[in-house]
């Protein structure tokens, strides 16, 4: 008699069953090296926004402003410090596209385009584009530091203490604490809720808020799937990003019965010739732990969740004199 060779059903099912305690230990690792290579072309992108910071400044002798607005004049736009960074990170074809004399609502086939290197690989929903009209934008996931709280005052030009802000003419001497001791560029997420226009704070030298459960109580017009959404406009909320709150600090905001992690801007710059811009625009990362960010001397550093608020807001002023301690 001849016999048949092969798995029994119960051999079948513990083959099976190894195989699933195989893959079971070796996700986590696959996962966590994909995370790794995402967060090494994160760090990558940062880097490069760096070096063009650095090289507009040696072509300009100064950094760019966030937006440029006339003096007295309100509802207009402008366009991003990523905007006009482009020639400086190889996007040359791209920048003369652009008139920055004219809005870029008017120039639909550059606010469409996407930017990778504005584009961080492990935000899910970078790549998401957002229609508003006739125009339609793409995101971006590095704001430049607008300073901690205050942002602009268009009725004496005044700016906040971060390295750019409306009009601003700042540069490497400007940034007295430090470059090593100074953010330039910090992750942000697209997609991010915030309120806008409230008015409040109103007054100049408003103090901060007492924590991230404030900021819901300052109200405005809420936007939900908004913040971050426009690489090209200037507004701190689309491009920028704020010290008040540590890297990912939650800021609560429930809004018909969801909660959502909010921004906030007390009003838009160029909407108002009057009106102050304070802002709570957190930055934000997918990664695990903290947020990376570019330092004005071009180096990248990821800052953990867990940074204390006073060394953080030391790192987003450019000129407070702070001892920035080890982080």
């Amino acid at each position: 008699m001849s016999r048949k060779t092969g798995f029994t059903l119960v051999e079948l099912l513990v083959v099976i069953a190894i195989i699933g305690v195989l893959v079971a230990l070796l996700l986590p690792a696959v996962q966590a090296a994909r995370e790794a290579a995402r967060r090494s072309s994160c760090s990558n992108n940062l880097k490069q926004i760096g070096l063009s910071l650095h090289n507009f400044h040696d072509t300009m002798g100064m950094f760019p402003p966030s937006g440029q607005y006339p003096v007295g004049v309100s509802g207009v736009t402008s366009w991003s410090v990523q905007a006009r960074l482009l020639p400086f990170l190889e996007q040359s074809n791209l920048n003369n596209l652009i008139n920055f004399n004219l809005p870029y609502s008017s120039q639909v086939q550059v606010a469409k385009t996407r930017v990778p290197v504005y584009q961080c690989p492990s935000d899910p929903n970078a790549m998401r584009e957002r229609p508003d009209g006739a125009i339609t934008h793409f995101p971006l996931c590095y704001g430049v530091n607008s300073g901690v709280w205050f942002v602009f005052n268009p009725t004496n030009q005044s700016g906040g203490d971060g390295i750019a802000y409306p009009n601003s003419q700042l540069g490497f001497s400007s940034v007295t604490d430090g470059t090593s001791n100074t953010i330039a560029f910090a992750e942000v997420k697209a997609y991010q809720p915030y309120f806008r226009n409230s008015g409040s704070p109103s007054t100049a030298g408003a103090a901060f808020p007492a924590g991230p459960a404030d900021i819901s109580g300052m109200g405005g017009s809420f936007k939900a799937d908004s913040g971050h959404t426009e690489w090209v406009d200037a507004r701190v909320h689309q491009t920028g990003f704020t010290g008040l709150f540590a890297p990912n600090t939650k800021v609560p905001h429930t809004d018909a019965g969801k909660l959502y992690d909010i921004d906030y801007n007390s009003y838009r710059e160029g909407e108002t010739a009057t009106n102050l811009t304070y802002a709570a625009v957190t930055s934000r990362s997918y990664h695990p732990a903290g947020a990376q960010v570019n330092l004005v001397d071009g180096s990248v550093k990821l800052i953990n969740n867990s940074i204390q608020l006073s060394v953080w807001r030391a790192l987003v002023t450019r000129g407070s004199g702070e001892v920035v301690g080890s982080y």
